[in-house]
């Protein structure tokens, strides 16, 4: 099974673009860990202490029920804790990011669409993108993050994919080049979305937030056939050895 690294800007982002896809993922025995670049505050209706518990508790809906899915994993969260809205791509940031990759041993990255309005979106992703290709200089040291069980002695190593969700800021229809079945965990995928109370249920112009998830999920299943599915994207090829796992 692989070791699956979701990268978020803030509490809620991974939620958001590929929630469903991390639900499958825990369940199918993946190991999944979310990192919160920032903790998303301040905000109108937010504070660290209730945005981290709000965290928390989407969590809770995200991780499996491992009496339904014995094989599978908890998901798990870890803080890095870069200030929000001031993220910068810098040397330090990218190595922050290499020790969270070495610590979990990441194979797949999941990383925020490349082309958003928001800057902290663009500058994770830029930093992750960058990180990905730090983690494996054996010359170098990389931090070991707080609350991350070390794997492997956090030997270094490249992540053999990198791939891009999309909870984007622009006004701008997704254009993927792969889609994840998500059929059956769309209510989940908006219960761990309502679990952000003071963004998405207290900000009366947030509320259709989740109406636009669920249309989106809709749709994007329609495209394969399926009820319901997530969008990503890929710059690199992505091989295959039958046509067993293609949805019809």
């Amino acid at each position: 099974m692989a070791n699956v690294l979701v990268i978020g800007p803030h509490p809620d982002d991974q939620e958001l673009g590929m929630g469903g896809t991390i639900m499958r993922l825990a369940e199918q025995g993946h190991n999944v860990l979310l990192l919160d670049v920032t903790n998303g505050e301040p905000t109108p209706f937010g504070d660290p202490k209730t945005r981290a518990q709000e965290a928390a508790a989407a969590l809770e809906v995200l991780s499996p029920d491992l009496t339904d899915f014995p094989d599978a994993k908890p998901v798990r969260r870890v803080l890095l804790g870069m200030p929000n809205r001031e993220v910068v791509h810098s040397v330090e940031a990218r190595h922050a990011f290499a020790g969270v990759i070495r610590a979990h041993q990441a194979d797949i990255m999941f990383v925020p669409y490349f082309e958003d309005a928001h800057p902290d979106h663009r500058a994770v992703t830029r930093i992750a993108e960058d990180a990905r290709f730090d983690a494996k200089l054996t010359s170098i040291e990389m931090p070991l993050p707080a609350g991350v069980a070390v794997k492997n002695d956090a030997k270094p190593l490249y992540p053999r994919w990198l791939f891009y969700y999309y909870c984007t800021h622009l006004r701008w229809v997704a254009d993927p080049n792969f889609l994840f079945d998500i059929s059956g965990y769309v209510d989940r995928k908006v219960a761990s979305i309502n679990a952000y109370h003071t963004q998405f249920v207290l900000p009366e112009k947030n509320r259709r937030v989740l109406e636009w998830v669920e249309h989106a999920a809709s749709y994007f299943g329609s495209r394969i056939g399926v009820s319901a599915a997530e969008p990503f994207y890929s710059k690199e090829p992505i091989g295959l050895v039958g046509f067993d796992s293609l949805i019809r």
